[in-house]
């Protein structure tokens, strides 16, 4: 079972990558972010990887860091979702950005990610919503975990759906709304939450 590879990107494809280690290429498939963050062809990489064996294929999924191997295996633990659909996932946002939208049940942060309607969305968020706060997200995951097993409702609920409202996305106005009650104490009202969250939102 290959759990990492280091070696030299060879190519680059769509969603896919060969790494070249000593001389034998290893066709790699992974998100846009991965590739992104390893570089252009010739540098040196270090992929670590999903192995999936089945009768009819033997595939290599790699990952730039921990937390978005994680967030596959997580992602792939639901109903309907396959490799190809986690990865997709894992291109149009980060772990962190990831967390936030199942902790904001934000299914427009999902179907930006081709291959991936409201129904699979929805279904996507329901299943993880009470996993996420376990999982190992690496460094930069804390603050992220932390809002994910926010409860939202009451005033925050109420503050979150009036930004949405003024047309900020549902997973930005979750984290606004939460990092204001985080600064302002558990007992804040809307009416103090909506502005705070609002000079948190200013550019």
């Amino acid at each position: 079972m290959i759990a990492k590879l280091t070696g030299v990107l060879d190519s680059v494809g769509d969603g896919q990558a060969v790494i070249d280690v000593q001389g034998v290429g290893y066709l790699v498939f992974c998100s846009r972010r991965s590739l992104d963050r390893w570089g252009m062809p010739g540098d040196q990489v270090v992929a670590l990887i999903e192995t999936h064996v089945r009768e009819d294929h033997f595939h290599l999924y790699g990952f730039a860091d921990e937390a978005e191997r994680a967030w596959y295996r997580l992602l792939t633990t639901v109903q309907g979702v396959g490799g190809r659909h986690a990865l997709s996932i894992l291109g149009v946002a980060s772990p962190d950005q990831l967390t936030t939208a199942i902790a904001a049940q934000d299914k427009a942060a999902l179907t930006r990610a081709d291959g991936v309607g409201p129904k699979l969305a929805g279904r996507i968020l329901s299943e993880l919503k009470d996993k996420v706060g376990g999982i190992s997200l690496g460094p930069s995951g804390g603050s992220a975990a932390t809002e994910a097993t926010s409860v939202v409702s009451g005033p925050r609920e109420e503050a979150v759906s009036a930004l949405v409202n003024l047309g900020y996305g549902r997973s930005e106005a979750f984290g606004a709304v939460t990092r204001a009650a985080q600064s302002l104490g558990d007992d804040a009202g809307v009416e103090a939450l909506i502005p705070a969250a609002l000079k948190d939102l200013a550019p």
